[in-house]
């Protein structure tokens, strides 16, 4: 008996040591996976979500109103003359119909990196990336052509202004900003957005009060150069789906991406219109036409040299909000392509302190900056708006094989893409070298798609060269 009490108090002693010993050894291992985590996360930073609705909205407006109203507004004119505010109109129609594909894309799935996702997804991995590869060349070409437009209002106040080397130098500040964080950018974007619409506001106000109604006559809303009028106004409205490329930085994207794009548009829309017919009033299609900085030519007819001022200003201000958002939406999807080894990995990797992508923002920057040094404003606009309607077709193909019933009804989609189909149809006859330089992006893209899929899988492209050679 003493034997069997004895073993059996010794056997609860090990029990008991045995226990504590588990309970130090999991206390331990737990210890150790939440330091390695913690290490994780230190070493490999995500993307913050930290913008809200209406910096969201900001960022849009930013994104749209800025080269579109201050810069090609002269461009249009040129060819849809007094109807210049028809241009606009049958434009915004465009975009609204694609933003209801990008809503219901960004409802079903916020990611970093827009259409070049949800083509790869939902089409196909070539889709997703000429998408992506086309949203570059359009964004990029974009900010170099902003940054023109801010130097053509800044050199008519400072004549003596080289305007290429200060649009190059803008941009490489704004690649700084871009480099500190998106919050940060959002934040002077908000100041910049808030600046320009009430400059935008008190030219409708001023302007509205010298509109000569002469201005109009002939005015011809059925010729065929309101459609071409309709292709270059597009670019202004370019931006519109900026805000679904940084989709991960959005608080609750679900649902504030979607009211963003369609807060942001209507905004635009009604902006554009006002500010059509005030110019077309006030200085005729001909004189807006034959100008670089066309609203600054347009107030001038009041004869208040601080109208003039306060436009040029405006003009600074809101081609400024689109190029920082153009940098900070051509670099996150960089980033998102690279994570998907479409694009070169050093472009996804993010800053230790500032957890933005900075190799990307830097590349960015530099190429608009060589570009806006070298180009001049038409031909940059038609390119960009070639890639940019490219894009928008993958998007609404993909929006019309997402299965669901959010948002639109599934047709607008199809709508979308023949009302895409139809304005690259005509820059056929407006621009023919933005479809000889498009075609040479989809061809450029196409070859590093390829050749990047061959370094990939060499072995199974050796294979398929043998079956090739067995069977000749």
């Amino acid at each position: 008996m003493w034997c069997a009490t004895s073993r059996h108090s010794h056997i609860k002693k090990l029990n008991r040591n045995k226990s504590t010993a588990f309970k130090v050894y999991r206390f331990v291992q737990f210890s150790c996976f939440k330091a390695v985590i913690q290490v994780a996360e230190h070493k490999v930073p995500a993307l913050k979500r930290s913008i809200g609705l209406w910096s969201a909205v900001a960022i849009n407006v930013g994104a749209i109103i800025g080269g579109g109203i201050f810069v090609v507004t002269g461009i249009v004119a040129g060819y849809a003359g007094s109807a210049l505010v028809v241009s606009m109109i049958i434009a915004g129609a465009i975009a609204f119909i694609t933003a209801t594909s990008f809503a219901k894309l960004t409802a079903w799935q916020p990611v970093e990196g827009g259409v070049y996702e949800y083509g790869r997804q939902l089409v196909s991995p070539y889709a997703g990336f000429l998408a992506g590869w086309m949203w570059l060349v359009a964004n990029t070409f974009t900010g170099a052509a902003v940054s023109l437009g801010f130097a053509y209002y800044l050199t008519a106040i400072f004549p003596s202004l080289p305007a290429n080397v200060v649009a190059a130098a803008l941009c490489l500040v704004f690649m700084g900003l871009n480099l500190v964080g998106a919050n940060e950018s959002a934040g002077v974007n908000n100041v910049l957005v808030i600046v320009k619409l009430a400059i935008l506001a008190f030219f409708v106000a001023f302007g509205a009060l010298y509109v000569n109604q002469q201005n109009f006559i002939p005015f011809e809303p059925f010729a065929s150069g309101v459609l071409y009028g309709a292709f270059f106004i597009f670019f202004a409205y370019g931006g519109f789906a900026r805000v679904t490329v940084i989709a991960e930085e959005i608080k609750e994207p679900e649902r504030n991406v979607p009211r963003a794009l369609m807060f942001s548009l209507t905004i635009s829309m009604v902006v554009y219109v006002l500010v059509g017919f005030v110019a077309v009033g006030l200085a005729g299609s001909n004189a807006l036409r034959e100008s670089t900085s066309p609203l600054s030519t347009a107030i001038n007819q009041t004869n208040s040299s601080l109208a003039v001022k306060i436009i040029s200003l405006g003009g600074l201000v809101a081609t400024a909000s689109v190029l920082l958002t153009a940098i900070l939406g051509v670099s996150r999807m960089a980033f998102s392509m690279a994570r998907h080894n479409d694009l070169p990995s050093t472009l996804k990797r993010l800053h230790s302190k500032f957890s933005t992508p900075h190799y990307a923002i830097i590349l960015t920057g530099v190429v608009m900056a060589i570009l806006a040094l070298f180009v001049d404003l038409t031909p940059v606009v038609a390119i960009s708006t070639f890639a940019l309607l490219l894009n928008y077709s993958i998007t609404n193909i993909s929006a019309f094989k997402l299965k669901t019933n959010i948002g639109a009804p599934r047709f607008l989609p199809i709508v979308g893409l023949a009302t895409c189909i139809m304005l690259l149809a005509f820059i056929l006859f407006a621009s023919p070298q933005a479809w000889l330089v498009g075609l040479i992006s989809v061809l450029a893209g196409t070859t590093y798609y390829v050749a990047k899929r061959r370094a990939r899988t060499p072995k199974k492209w050796l294979e398929n060269a043998i079956r090739i050679l067995r069977f000749a």
